[in-house]
């Protein structure tokens, strides 16, 4: 026997399964998984819409534009890289969905062109949510963010009303596209062992059983390979008899390592979020006004809305036109069609995406957190004042430094190792070259911006 024959291959070593855990396993099966966080977020929510409907007009003094804006949006990227998509099975929406379903829906299919076009009806939703936030100043109008709530509110009872499950979450949420995105460099999957999953003839985790509805997701656990549309509500966990669901943390980033179906819908709106985070950081700046009235007088420009429009319209396809060009470049070493190589490259930047997102975002939680709890109270008719900051100024963007670095190393060694799965370990550096000089000089930008104190939201 030769000595290569003798040596004992390694197993593979398994990733931890967190359902092994018997507590764990034990509340995701329960009846109150996840229906006692939907409660709570449903009660919150519910305060939270009055308040910015009917409570003070002042930005200052509303709790529900504090909640929204101070702790809720700056919280959600780090749910996403952390939990997936967990913050969707338990958002109050999602409720509401279910419940008008459940009592009046129709539960007719999906059409198609909702099914074909969802995620572009998203990308333009997004561009112009973020666009009319800086016209009509949403965020700084309790008002204009209550206004914006019941609009989702009236977009999900409407596709609750129509169409099966949630129709609105999987196809038409921008916020669910957005955290399709962010899960997918995050710390943890949810999966199926497809080789018990062959042997099943119940599909009950995809159709429901007597334990759990179906996926409401569209999901089928046995062919998931992405994080995009799991929202881990544990109807799968509920309903499988077979035990093939797991539940493993992971490297970050490593779901685009092996990654076969690549979406341009989806890179498409990873690129943009490039843009539209920049501009979310300039705007910002101290300097943002004297610099908006300089392209005014520049390009002649009578009117800042429409000065601001151009500007936002330039930050967002100069992203999309440098990873074309970096496309192009590669192109000469992969033989592929620019939009195919592209809608694959596009998913190395959403590390960084998301990294500067929650950079942006650290500054509101950490520098004017304390007004959640100050506006609360003012719910009882006590009136408190004091710094909103809870750790200096300094701390925070050595915080806000660390997470844009730690996002722009991400988005290149994704790009490399994107370029490695598909085109071999030789044509690798090459292939990934044009992709690492565009998302460094995105991460220089950002680091950049950071170093400029932004203006407060409350």
């Amino acid at each position: 026997m030769s000595s290569t024959n003798s040596i004992n291959k390694q197993p593979t070593k398994q990733p931890t399964n967190l359902l092994n855990v018997r507590w764990l396993k034990r509340f995701l099966t329960s009846y109150f998984y996840p229906r006692i966080f939907q409660w709570i977020t449903v009660i919150v929510f519910a305060v939270i819409m009055f308040e910015t409907l009917a409570g003070p007009t002042a930005v200052d003094n509303n709790f529900g534009s504090a909640a929204t804006w101070v702790l809720w949006w700056p919280l959600i990227p780090f749910f996403f890289f952390l939990l997936g998509r967990f913050w969707c099975g338990i958002c109050p929406f999602a409720w509401v969905s279910d419940l008008t379903q459940k009592l009046f829906g129709a539960n007719l299919k999906v059409p198609n062109f909702i099914k074909k076009n969802g995620l572009w009806i998203i990308d333009i939703t997004f561009i112009l949510i973020t666009w009319s936030d800086h016209i009509w100043g949403i965020v700084e109008s309790p008002r204009g963010s209550g206004t914006l709530l019941l609009l989702i509110l009236g977009g999900v009872m409407v596709s609750a009303l129509l169409f099966e499950r949630r129709t609105w979450c999987r196809y038409l949420c921008f916020l669910g596209s957005l955290s399709g995105n962010y899960s997918r460099a995050g710390m943890l999957e949810l999966r199926a062992d497809k080789n018990v999953c062959k042997t099943c003839k119940t599909r009950d985790c995809y159709k429901g059983g007597a334990n759990a509805p179906g996926c409401p997701m569209f999901e089928f656990p046995m062919a998931m390979e992405n994080n995009a549309n799991c929202n881990l509500c544990g109807s799968c966990i509920k309903n499988c008899p077979h035990d093939s669901i797991r539940l493993t943390p992971r490297k970050p980033t490593s779901e685009f390592w092996s990654m076969t179906r690549a979406r341009f819908e989806e890179s498409f709106l990873a690129i943009v979020i490039v843009g539209i985070v920049f501009v979310q950081n300039v705007t910002m700046l101290d300097f943002y006004p004297a610099f908006l009235k300089w392209v005014e007088k520049t390009l002649g420009i009578a009117n800042q809305d429409v000065a601001f429009t151009l500007l936002f319209i330039l930050a967002m396809a100069t992203p999309v036109l440098l990873l074309f060009s970096a496309t192009a470049l590669s192109k000469r070493f992969t033989g592929e069609t620019l939009r195919n190589a592209f809608a694959r490259f596009g998913y190395a930047v959403i590390p960084l995406d998301l990294a500067s997102h929650m950079a942006h975002n650290l500054f509101h939680l950490l520098a004017e957190g304390k007004a959640t709890y100050y506006t609360f109270m003012g719910l009882f008719g006590v009136h408190l004042e004091g710094s909103t900051s809870f750790v200096p100024d300094p701390i925070i963007q050595v915080m806000q430094y660390f997470l844009v670095i730690a996002g722009t190393l991400g988005s290149m060694y994704t790009a490399y190792r994107i370029a490695k799965k598909n085109y071999g370990l030789g044509k690798a550096l090459s292939v990934s070259m044009p992709y690492l000089v565009v998302i460094l000089l995105f991460g220089v930008l950002n680091f950049l911006t950071f170093t400029v104190r932004m203006a407060m939201r409350m």
